[in-house]
């Protein structure tokens, strides 16, 4: 049978309301009553009913947390930003997976709402109106994490994704690359897709370099549409010299299918990403990348999203973290 702090309270000889104070930290009581308190829970094997504490407390200690690919490194490392700081700040994670699928992050954000969650924090893709009216529904705080809305009217952490990609294209421009061609995510999320393609066509259009459809494939973020998209640059009559990525995972798939021509990078075709996860630095040649600080990302999301719960006062609810290029070997210099 379960027990129960009514059966705490009996086996230590004290109130039940000793045992909640000390549950609950409470200063207020004397030492050896504490330690009497926490032999008994200790002997009979309690646990305190979180669920009941926090209709008691109207707080449950309780952030939930809606990530787009769980099996992304990127992502996770965004959540071991968010995990240490809600740990500092003495905070449980529920971590919803949604697959970037519009109709499942609804589902996720009204679950989680529904469980009584103290805020919430959403990693998605493209926050469109649905999402804007599930949020209004909510009673706490929300904060947007490595993404925005259309509007930037919520709260939100993230870097300059068009600033990320021009600083990108740039840099190969800068190495003597004209034709450059862009594995982009899909043109309907504002910050992997529309905001990174933005950058790319910017920085081809200002150094007066082509920059039409012909140049330009659209991806899913995943290896095996890298591939693909490589593929089809091999295939052209005048292949490009270098190409930009929209992320990692796209840009190993576009270097494995280099080599898998006997072609080889960067001698024969460049390649640069955006994101900078760890197997940037595993694939051979190591991946030059801009580097998103995705740790920091998501340590400042719920550090933002802790003074909004706290109701504290929040004179910046906006923060654009910086991102640098780490160079490594999959850029080359044409003379």
């Amino acid at each position: 049978m379960t027990v129960t702090i009514y059966d705490v309270a009996r086996e230590a000889g004290v109130s039940m309301a000793t045992v909640s104070r000390v549950v609950n930290n409470n200063p207020n009581v004397k030492p050896q009553t504490r330690k009497k308190v926490f032999e008994a829970i200790e002997r009979l094997g309690y646990r305190p009913n979180a669920v009941a504490r926090g209709l008691a407390s109207k707080k449950t200690t309780t952030v939930g947390v809606v990530i787009p690919d769980i099996s992304n490194a990127t992502y996770a490392e965004v959540a071991r930003g968010i995990e240490d700081i809600a740990n500092m700040y003495h905070y449980n994670i529920i971590l919803c997976n949604a697959d970037k699928k519009k109709e499942k992050e609804i589902r996720v954000i009204n679950t989680l709402l529904e469980k009584q969650v103290d805020g919430l924090l959403f990693m998605g893709g493209t926050v469109t109106e649905e999402h804007i009216q599930a949020f209004k529904t909510s009673s706490v705080p929300i904060v947007l994490c490595a993404t925005a809305d259309e509007n930037n009217t919520m709260p939100a952490v993230d870097i300059d994704h068009e600033k990320a990609a021009f600083d990108a294209v740039q840099m190969l421009i800068d190495n003597g690359h004209r034709r450059i061609g862009m594995i982009s995510g899909t043109l309907q999320d504002p910050a992997l897709g529309y905001a990174r393609y933005h950058g790319y066509k910017n920085a081809m259009e200002q150094a007066g370099l082509p920059a039409g459809d012909e140049w330009v494939r659209a991806g899913n973020y995943r290896y095996e549409s890298g591939i693909e998209a490589m593929k089809y640059f091999l295939s052209l009559k005048e292949r490009p010299t270098a190409i930009f990525s929209a992320t990692d995972e796209m840009a190993i798939g576009a270097i494995h299918a280099i080599q898998d021509e006997g072609l080889r990078v960067p001698d024969d075709i460049s390649v640069i990403s955006v994101d900078n996860s760890r197997m940037a630095s595993m694939v051979r040649p190591q991946l030059t990348a801009v580097a998103q600080p995705m740790y920091d990302i998501g340590a400042v999301s719920m550090r933002l999203l802790t003074k909004l719960m706290d109701k504290e006062s929040v004179e910046q609810a906006k923060f654009t973290l910086p991102h640098e290029i780490i160079q490594r070997k999959t850029v080359a210099q044409l003379s």
